[in-house]
C-alpha cells in the first residue's frame, strides 16, 4: 500500500534548502560587500562576526523562501490552469502521476550545496533542476493526455512563463533606469 501523501514535505525541505544555499552565498557576498564600501567596520561595533552572518542569512534565507514559495506557487497555478485548458482528465490522475518529481527538486536542492561558493554553480544546479522536474512532469503525463494535449500544454507553460520572465525584466529595468535618472550626478 502507497500512501498518496508520502512526498508532501519535499517541497518544503527542498525550498528550504534552496534558500539557505542562496542564502548563504548572499551573506559571503553582502560581508565582501561591506566590507568594501566601509560599513563592515560600524556594523562590527554593534555584532560580532558570527552575529552578523546569522542575522543577515536569516534574512536572505527569508527572501529567498518567499523568493522560491512564490515561483512554486505561480508554477504550480500555470500547471494547473494549462491542465484545465488541454487535459481530458477529470479525475487528477495525471497531476498524482507527476508528484514523484518532488524527490528531482529534493536532489537538486542536496546538490546545491556543494555549489554554495559559486553564484553560477548554484544558479545552473536550479535550473538544471527545474528542467529535469520539466522533462519528467511531461514524460509521466504523457500516459494520460494527447500528443496535441501535450504539445499544447507544453506550449502554454513556456509562453506564460516566458512572458512573467520579460514583465519582471521590464520592471526592474524601469525601476533601475529610474533610480539612475533620479541620482543627482547622474545629469
Amino acid at each position: 500500500m502507497k500512501n498518496p501523501y508520502l512526498y508532501g514535505y519535499l517541497p518544503l525541505f527542498t525550498i528550504l534548502l534552496f534558500s539557505l544555499t542562496f542564502g548563504i552565498f548572499t551573506v559571503t557576498q553582502s560581508i565582501e560587500f561591506f566590507k568594501l564600501i566601509g560599513v563592515y567596520t560600524g556594523m562590527r561595533e554593534f555584532l560580532s562576526d558570527l552575529q552578523l552572518r546569522v542575522f543577515l542569512l536569516i534574512v536572505f534565507a527569508l527572501i529567498f523562501f518567499m523568493m522560491f514559495s512564490a515561483f512554486k506557487l505561480i508554477g504550480e497555478t500555470i500547471h494547473e490552469l494549462g491542465m484545465l485548458f488541454f487535459s481530458s482528465d477529470k479525475v487528477g490522475e495525471t497531476m498524482n502521476a507527476a508528484r514523484g518529481g518532488y524527490v528531482i527538486f529534493f536532489f537538486g536542492a542536496l546538490l546545491s550545496a556543494f555549489g554554495i561558493q559559486s553564484f553560477m554553480i548554484l544558479l545552473v544546479v536550479f535550473v538544471l533542476t527545474v528542467f529535469i522536474y520539466f522533462i519528467y512532469t511531461v514524460y509521466k503525463m504523457s500516459n494520460f493526455m494527447s500528443i496535441g494535449g501535450m504539445v499544447g500544454l507544453i506550449f502554454f507553460e513556456i509562453l506564460v512563463w516566458a512572458l512573467f520572465i520579460v514583465l519582471i525584466f521590464y520592471v526592474v529595468m524601469k525601476l533601475y533606469n529610474g533610480v539612475l535618472a533620479s541620482l543627482p550626478f547622474a545629469n
